[in-house]
């Protein structure tokens, strides 16, 4: 077996491995900044700590469906990257400067 058939049978699997990481990963990344923000978002309108946090756990998973699903009926694989990296880091970002404004 040379090189080329390997890499001829590697490559069609190619996108589905990118999309089930992002899927996954991308997915929960995604998530863990929707949580953040949830959370500190929750906190700071007033609710109590643990009723925003169980109430950002529950919405998340939900997100966390939605985005899975979406990752794998999307058309690009690089558009959902990018929207799961930069929404989960801007997310991220917001929510710390929503917590360093509370403390």
């Amino acid at each position: 077996m040379t090189s080329s058939t390997t890499l001829s049978r590697v490559r069609p699997a190619l996108p589905w491995v990118l999309r089930i990481l992002a899927a996954t990963l991308g997915g929960y990344l995604f998530c863990w900044g929707f949580i953040a923000l949830t959370l500190a978002g929750g906190y700071a309108a007033g609710m109590s700590f643990h009723d925003a946090e169980h109430l950002s756990a529950m919405l998340g998973m939900l997100v966390f469906l939605g985005l899975f699903l979406w990752a794998f009926a999307a058309r690009s694989v690089l558009r959902v990257w990018v929207t799961l990296l930069a929404g989960g880091g801007l997310m991220a970002g917001a929510a710390a400067l929503v917590q360093r404004a509370l403390v």
